[in-house]
């Protein structure tokens, strides 16, 4: 249930690339919403109308920057994506395309003098090159299949891309007399994952030659493997690279089938020779997550990120070194207790930038490579979400909780930063946003929570408001300064809210301990830390006690359907979107086997497992003898991690004991909800159980 940030392919698959048929009539192109407000609140159709900034290049020469920006269209339900190019210093900016096929993987090509990028111009994902104004467009590849990734080789004359393979048998391959027939045969585990079915086919990389205006010879380097690179679902370009010396490539695998798979975090970092055609594994026997290769700039040394629990999904990422002459591996972040991401160098090798999440923010620092020391570069009320160097300044991509992605400039000596973009200001100017505090609280343990506090627009300290407990997911997920297009607290304050948002055990961000603490004990100290945080808030004057309520997504979805069962008349309203109802029958149901075997201690059927034992008898439907409070439950039929029926379940047991109670069901939609319309829908019905209860008179 861990909840990441997804962009790239993500917002490709927003958007439509079917062309319109000759019978039917072209629909406008989505650009850039010039919404004129009518009020200074934020709504939904302003929140879903954003533009939506991701994949910051700098040219080789530190003097450009080349960006993507997605539009959202709620009357096309749909998004599309156009690329941009401007002066490191924000002048000069130019809108390079103006399509309908959502350009993406946009890169500099050596020398910075054209772009290359993805698009399913011709009906299938190819690559393209143009100059870097966006004229002179011509097209790269012309393969058979989708081209989902790619990057050139240091030396220009080699490209590497990805793209899916059939290796498994499928039904039709099995009985070709049923070709109709749409039945899977399915013998092992991993038969579908998050929010697609296995079909057979696998990511490989493929390299070619490269002479700037197309792609020859190409040749899968992972012939007849069933394995993916990227890793599946979340993993994007940052898991391959080249080598310095555009002879050798390195990518993170996970080179393991069904039941194995589902048991198992253990990815590895694999070198290819192109020479030689010779793999190796460089990380064997290091059994968690290893991935997010690179190298050092004189190819002597290759650097990654590793976990160091196998079955532990949010162990701290730790940065390793490999010196390839004397094949020595060295902990580079022994001495900082947090996961750094996004890692450039910010020279010839002797120092890096990277993001990390350090209570609550994510942030830039600086790594001395040779003697370890880290400092911050940044600090403030905002996260990070990637780094890269233009000559003297740092280039970074920023959200708040009051504010959507920008770019900005940083000042690496200062942290000093100047926002290039400016995206969004037609839409902020029009707006009054929320306001955000950072308070610490005691919990019952004694310990120190730090919680977000959101304060609705033009808030009054002298008035009472109903106050919302945000549960975070995860169990193990950053509740940082983050922007949503979901759950969006800058929204939910806009509805007339005080948002409590409490960094309770198993948060990230906090020091690996921290997240530690709620592995095998899910319902137990995390639980008490969000009844604290809203025991502590309700006593401020500006707090209505009498109109609380407790809303959660995933891991927070089975946060909301325990405290359902153990909040002792605290809440007037819930919301559980896509959470755990009954663990046991979760456990039996998710994919990845290795989550719930880690965070319960084990199976349900393994009593003699005293661990496990207490992890189910936690489980919320244990207490639905207590729920008395109304209840609504979202959740969309294509989530494999948490089945929908997990959401069924959540829902029948209401409307049976007569709870008032409500369900948002979406077929289309996954662990997410990311169709336009979908979305809008979402946030009304969030608005409107939220305000029958919290707001209207009590029909209890």
């Amino acid at each position: 249930m861990k909840q990441l940030f997804l962009y790239g392919l993500a917002l490709v698959l927003m958007a439509s690339c079917t062309a319109p048929t000759e019978n039917q009539p072209k629909a406008p192109l989505i650009q850039k919403s010039e919404l004129k407000l009518t009020s200074d609140l934020m709504t939904p159709e302003v929140l879903w109308s954003f533009g939506r900034i991701s994949d910051v290049q700098v040219s080789p020469d530190g003097k450009q920057i080349l960006y993507g920006v997605t539009y959202p269209s709620i009357a096309q339900n749909k998004s599309n994506r156009e690329l941009f190019v401007m002066n490191a210093d924000g002048s000069n900016k130019m809108q390079i395309t103006k399509t309908p096929f959502s350009e993406f993987n946009a890169v500099w090509n050596n020398v910075g003098d054209r772009i290359l990028y993805l698009s399913p111009e011709i009906g299938s994902m190819q690559i393209w090159s143009m100059n870097t104004d966006g004229t002179d467009k011509k097209q790269v590849s012309n393969l058979e299949d989708d081209v989902t990734n790619f990057i050139i080789s240091p030396d220009g004359s080699k490209i590497l891309f990805t793209k899916d393979v059939q290796i498994d048998k499928t039904t039709a391959d099995l009985y070709p007399d049923l070709d109709k027939a749409d039945g899977r045969v399915i013998t092992d585990l991993m038969y579908r994952h998050w929010d697609t079915w296995e079909d057979g086919a696998y990511s490989h990389i493929f390299t070619a030659s490269f002479n700037g205006n197309s792609v020859s010879d190409a040749k899968d380097i992972m012939p007849g493997e069933p394995y993916d690179t990227p890793l599946i679902p979340f993993g994007g370009i940052e898991e391959i690279c080249w080598a310095p010396d555009s002879k050798q490539i390195a990518y993170t695998c996970k080179k393991l089938k069904g039941k194995e798979y589902s048991l198992s975090t253990n990815s590895d970092v694999y070198l290819y020779n192109s020479e030689s055609g010779e793999t190796k594994n460089l990380t064997e026997g290091m059994l968690g997550y290893d991935r997010a290769p690179f190298f050092s700039p004189d190819g002597t040394k290759m650097y990654w990120l590793s976990m160091a629990r196998g079955g532990f999904e949010a162990d701290k990422e730790r940065l390793f070194q490999l010196d390839f002459a004397t094949g020595t591996k060295t902990y580079l972040t022994e001495q900082f207790d947090y996961s750094p991401l996004s890692l450039v160098w910010a020279d010839n090798g002797e120092n890096l930038y990277f993001v990390a999440g350090v209570m609550a923010t994510f942030q830039i620092y600086k790594m001395n490579v040779a003697t370890r020391e880290i400092k911050p570069v940044t600090e403030g009320l905002h996260d990070y979400h990637t780094v890269t160097v233009a000559g003297d300044r740092l280039i970074g991509e920023r959200v708040s909780i009051a504010k959507p992605a920008e770019i900005y400039s940083i000042n690496p000596e200062n942290g000093e930063t100047t926002e290039l973009t400016f995206e969004n200001k037609h839409l902020l100017d029009q707006l009054t946003m929320p306001t955000v505090e950072k308070r610490w609280i005691k919990t019952t343990d004694n310990k120190d929570m730090l919680v977000w506090v959101i304060y609705p627009p033009h808030f009054d300290a002298t008035k009472k408001y109903p106050a919302i407990l945000y549960c975070e997911g995860g169990p193990q997920s950053p509740l940082s300064q983050f922007w949503s297009y979901r759950w969006n607290f800058s929204q939910m304050a806009s509805n007339g809210y005080i948002i409590v948002a409490p960094s309770r055990r198993g948060v990230t961000t906090m020091g690996q301990e921290w997240t530690d603490q709620i592995s095998k004990d899910n319902s137990g100290q995390a639980m008490q830390d969000l009844l604290r945080a809203i025991d502590v808030m309700k006593e401020e004057p500006f707090i209505d006690k009498n109109r609380l309520g407790a809303i959660g997504a995933s891991f927070g979805g089975f946060s909301v359907n325990w405290l359902a069962g153990n909040h002792q008349g605290r809440f007037k309203a819930f919301i559980t979107h896509c959470g755990v109802f009954n663990s046991e029958m979760e456990y039996l149901t998710t994919e990845e086997m290795f989550f719930d075997t880690w965070e319960k201690g084990g199976a349900p059927w393994e009593e003699d497992n005293k661990v496990a034992m207490k992890s189910y008898a936690g489980s919320p439907h244990k207490f639905v003898k207590n729920w008395d409070t109304p209840i609504m439950v979202i959740h969309g039929e294509h989530d494999y991690r948490i089945p929908y029926t997990q959401g069924l379940a959540a829902f029948n047991t209401a409307q049976l004991m007569g709870i008032p109670s409500k369900l948002l069901f979406f077929p289309s939609e996954t662990h997410w909800v990311l169709k336009p319309q979908n979305g809008i829908l979402w946030q009304r019905e969030f608005k409107s159980w939220l305000d029958q209860w919290l707001k209207e008179p009590q029909t209890k």
